[in-house]
């Protein structure tokens, strides 16, 4: 059932704060992973091997997909799966900000069912399932509802909005920025800001949790093409993520496929 591996999550989230708040500001041993994909902490290991030794003795069924374990493609041949990322924002947190979180989800048959975003330095908690209301700390959230991109405050890299990849014109907005992706869904979620974009490959352990809470408090959430999110993929990363109310997500996609949508 979606509301108890809700709760399983919640209770996971918990443990994992505590272990990240032990390092928070702490100077934690870091070293660089291979290939320019960032740094990775002795607090990112702790709490993935809490995770996967609390997770998997209740779940034992369950699949297995995390930001630091080295992926097992077993995990394809499972019904659920766990999809997580320890901490979100691991530069963040090594500055000592506030701004990372875990992220937690549970992922059946393709579809994200439980979701857990937990900023523990702000004590932040966003929660959803697939059949459930958004919450932040318990108290239901709902997202913006937009129109149109004029001044619309979006979460987006400087990158995403070069000319080259809008053929039908960069949106009008005004652009913000966080370093967690699961955060930036859930303040999409909250009604903080007005819509979330990404044009790049997106791994689901960052937008799994997040993407739920998001389209439970009322957003369109899709990949850059309109295309409906896929969880448990083989190469576990999604074409980008679009998030924003109907109407400006019809707008964002539209101004993404101009090209494609002209008639020869």
């Amino acid at each position: 059932m979606p509301e108890h591996d809700l709760a399983l999550l919640i209770d996971a989230a918990r443990l994992a704060g505590a272990i990240a708040l032990r390092h928070w500001r702490q100077a934690p041993q870091v070293w660089e992973k291979p290939d320019g994909q960032g740094p990775v902490s002795a607090a990112d290991i702790e709490v993935n091997e809490a995770l996967a030794a609390y997770l998997r003795s209740l779940r034992p069924t369950y699949g297995w997909l995390s930001e630091e374990s080295e992926d097992d493609t077993a995990r394809l041949s499972t019904e659920s799966q766990f999809v997580l990322d320890p901490i979100d924002g691991t530069r963040t947190f090594l500055k000592g900000e506030t701004a990372f979180s875990h992220s937690l989800a549970v992922v059946k048959n393709g579809q994200v069912t439980a979701g857990v975003v937990y900023l523990p330095a702000q004590d932040k908690l966003y929660a959803a399932t697939i059949d459930g209301p958004a919450t932040l700390n318990g108290v239901e959230i709902r997202a913006t509802t937009p129109t149109t991109s004029i001044d619309a405050r979006v979460l987006t890299g400087k990158g995403a909005l070069s000319p080259d990849q809008w053929p039908g014109g960069v949106p009008t907005i005004s652009r913000h920025f966080r370093s967690s992706m699961a955060w930036r869904l859930c303040l999409v979620a909250e009604g903080a800001f007005d819509a979330m974009l990404t044009l790049r490959p997106s791994w689901e352990w960052d937008i799994a949790a997040g993407s739920l809470i998001a389209a439970r408090a009322g957003a369109r959430v899709t990949d850059r093409r309109g295309a409906p999110l896929h969880f448990n993929a083989a190469d576990p990363r999604s074409a980008g993520v679009i998030v924003a109310s109907p109407d400006l997500h019809t707008e964002l996609i539209a101004r993404l496929l101009a090209a494609e949508l002209t008639p020869k």
